[in-house]
């Protein structure tokens, strides 16, 4: 989608450097409504969440919020009640500038833990972030919350709901540290639809589930996990509210933004060369699919064979076995892409050329029948290469 698309009508949204970061990047953005919009949220279920976090997860059961306020560059975790103080801070620079209710204002942190924020700086480029707000500001603003992340994760989506269209628009960060519950990252996203709290709510966490939280690069929780979003029914449909058509023509649009935003994620995993796609079939529950296809994603052995193109089904084999379910092992199956190859309890020596192109995918289909049930699910994770070890090895420096 060409950048100029990138807008919601009643939204504003500016990114800029206010020398949080040494590089000169943008490092402070926000998202505005020209109204109160309706607001929910979903955020890291980490022990030591970070200020931030904390002041979201308790202005969120308002369900109203104006605007979202981001730095990039340090956390704001593990600084005690300093970094709650300072976070409050930053709300109330925020809602000055803005001339709105303090408790309107959400507030979210990314990067090194455990340093307190720069308030001053973030004060004092705070005028001219919001001066500079406009609605062609997402861009500004994505680039604004960026980390290790090395291209952009904005998605947008226009549907109709009833006789009138409405647009969704988000954007996104993350590339290390990604695993739920939430998937490690920030994510905002803004609709002008019209939609009732609890409706919001619930569409919300059903496409966080099956999107953010069902991604891993990594296998590590970070402890400022947040996604948010805002609808402040601009378009002016008719109130979506729940168990209704209307709900599920916008979680479907929802669920698409998401998905796209989510797979960025994975696509952006610190040394990433290869987005892999587990779906496991044929499972009794869905949290048995679930176990089985994250003891997969996050196998560091299987994760390293397709960095080196290499088709080791025994490693895939053994980390499903390794989940504790009484598996009839021979009716599991192993696919790459539509190529078998375990079945009957054993394994195909045939498709050798076609699995060497396979490999050479950026993207990869693996499909795991447990022959168990009717139940699945499905995870997209990332290979582990040499780079995510030399960008890790010097986050902190």
């Amino acid at each position: 989608m060409k950048p100029e698309t990138y807008r919601v009508p009643g939204f504003l949204a500016n990114g800029v450097h206010a020398g949080i970061k040494t590089n000169g990047d943008r490092d402070l953005a926000m998202l505005f409504s020209i109204r109160p919009a309706r607001a929910a949220g979903v955020f890291t279920t980490n022990g030591f969440k970070a200020a931030p976090v904390l002041i979201d997860m308790e202005r969120i059961r308002s369900g109203v919020a104006q605007a979202v306020i981001v730095n990039s560059g340090i956390a704001n975790a593990a600084t005690g009640r300093e970094g709650l103080a300072d976070a409050l801070a930053v709300s109330r620079a925020a809602s000055r500038e803005l001339g709105i209710a303090d408790d309107l204002v959400l507030v979210a942190s990314t990067g090194v833990i455990g340093h307190r924020l720069p308030l001053r700086k973030i004060e004092a480029g705070m005028r001219g972030l919001v001066a500079g707000l406009h609605a062609d500001g997402i861009p500004d603003a994505e680039a604004g919350i960026m980390t290790t992340d090395r291209f952009p994760k904005i998605a947008c989506r226009k549907g109709r709901i009833g006789q009138q269209e409405v647009t969704l628009c988000g954007i996104a960060k993350g590339a290390g540290m990604i695993e739920p519950h939430m998937a490690t990252m920030l994510a905002f996203i803004m609709t002008d639809a019209l939609i009732g709290a609890e409706a919001l709510d619930a569409v919300f966490r059903q496409s966080v589930e099956r999107s953010f939280n069902s991604v891993t690069v990594d296998g590590c929780m970070s402890t400022n996990d947040t996604a948010l979003i805002l609808a402040n029914g601009v378009a002016g449909n008719r109130e979506i509210r729940k168990r209704s058509a209307a709900l599920d023509r916008f979680g479907e649009m929802l669920s698409a933004l998401l998905a796209e935003l989510a797979r960025g994620l994975v696509r952006d995993g610190e040394g990433a060369t290869k987005v892999i796609e587990i779906v496991v079939e044929e499972a009794k529950t869905i949290s048995d699919a679930r176990r089985v296809a994250y003891a997969v994603a996050n196998s560091n052995l299987v994760k390293t064979a397709f960095f080196g193109g290499d088709p080791n089904w025994g490693r895939i084999i053994s980390a499903v076995g390794s989940v504790g379910i009484d598996l009839p092992v021979d009716r599991v199956r192993l696919f790459f892409e539509d190529v078998p190859l375990f079945a009957d309890g054993k394994g195909s020596p045939d498709h050798v050329e076609k699995l060497a192109g396979i490999m050479k995918q950026s993207d990869i289909r693996v499909r795991i029948g447990l022959g168990m049930g009717r139940r699945s699910w499905t995870v997209c994770t990332s290979d582990l290469s040499f780079d995510y070890i030399k960008i890790n090895a010097h986050y902190h420096t």
